[in-house]
């Protein structure tokens, strides 16, 4: 094991992943200047700064996979993404498909997302919905380092195009990292804690928040069980409703808007399968329905923080379904 930080185990999987397979290219925003590690090792053909403009870099990267290479991508902030969504959605999701199967467009999008800088309404939007709603298209969002190293890996040896959200307030955060060829499989999620009265299902940072709240429930007598996603494009649907099954409620949490959201398809999964098992309404917490704020207090207003989802988990707990 050792420490890295989630930006620093992403570059480790860049890393290794491009010593292992020369085939493996990044080129984006910025990447060659804030990644100068890789330009010295790999040389200025495999590691590239590119223009800012966004529809060019994901086209370049949907040709570079079509023809055999594996493109990562760094598009910097995710409401970029808006610049090239005929490249990521109409190219690099459907063109497998349209191929009846004869090409792989194996490529990895990166974008910092969420709250965390203050960069303002323009640069903080949660959009990974978006994506996990285009079909074709994979979408992670990890939580700590050892998953962003593990995902990553194993999203640039997906033959699928992999939207890869880098959570902005997690980007500096340490944490303990398996060192060596260790792979965390896309659409497996994780039990970051485990409960028998409630079941608290997020991703990226608010995970961190419902450990939190899950650490201040055990205080009043309360066990919850904590869900981290970590890929929501495939969703771990079983690992969800095993979870629900056991505990009878359930929280789901994130950042981003909390209207069409990913907990929206979460809270109809567990209505359609396991209804049954359900001893009160299903919770959502999310981010209202507004652009964020370029303001610290306010950004962090828009994030459910662990007392709201404490007590959110506390109301559950104190009632039955009629």
């Amino acid at each position: 094991m050792t420490t890295l930080t989630l930006y620093d185990a992403v570059g480790a999987a860049l890393t290794e992943e491009m010593r292992r397979d020369q085939t493996v290219i990044a080129f984006g925003e910025g990447i060659a200047t804030k990644r100068h590690d890789l330009v010295q090792e790999f040389g200025a053909l495999r590691v590239r700064n590119t223009p800012l403009a966004e529809g060019i870099i994901a086209g370049t990267a949907v040709g570079a996979a079509g023809t055999g290479l594996r493109p990562v991508i760094d598009l910097l902030f995710a409401p970029f993404m808006c610049y090239a969504m005929d490249e990521i959605v109409n190219s690099a999701g459907k063109l497998r498909f349209m191929s009846g199967g004869q090409f792989s467009f194996p490529l990895v999008a990166l974008a910092q997302t969420g709250a965390g800088w203050a960069v303002g309404a323009q640069h903080n939007h949660n959009v990974e919905a978006w994506f996990v709603h285009s079909p074709g298209l994979k979408v992670v969002m990890p939580s700590n380092p050892a998953d962003a190293k593990g995902l990553l890996k194993a999203a640039i040896r997906d033959d699928n195009p992999v939207m890869f959200f880098l959570d902005i307030g997690l980007l500096y955060v340490p944490g303990e990292v398996p060192a060596g060829d260790v792979i965390v499989p896309l659409g497996k999620a994780a039990v970051a804690r485990e409960g028998t009265d409630v079941s608290l299902v997020s991703y990226g940072k608010t995970v961190l928040h419902c450990l939190q709240a899950a650490e201040a429930l055990a205080g009043q007598g309360i066990s919850a069980e904590v869900i981290d996603l970590r890929s929501l494009k495939p969703l771990d649907e079983e690992a969800i409703l095993a979870s629900v099954r056991k505990t009878g409620r359930l929280v789901v949490v994130h950042e981003a808007n909390k209207l069409c959201g990913v907990g929206a398809e979460i809270a109809a999964l567990v209505a359609e399968r396991a209804f049954d098992a359900l001893k009160a309404p299903i919770v959502r917490l999310g981010g209202p329905d507004a652009p964020v704020a370029s303001s610290y207090p306010l950004e962090q207003a828009f994030v459910p923080q662990a007392e709201a989802i404490a007590a959110a988990a506390v109301r559950l707990c104190a009632r039955q379904r009629a």
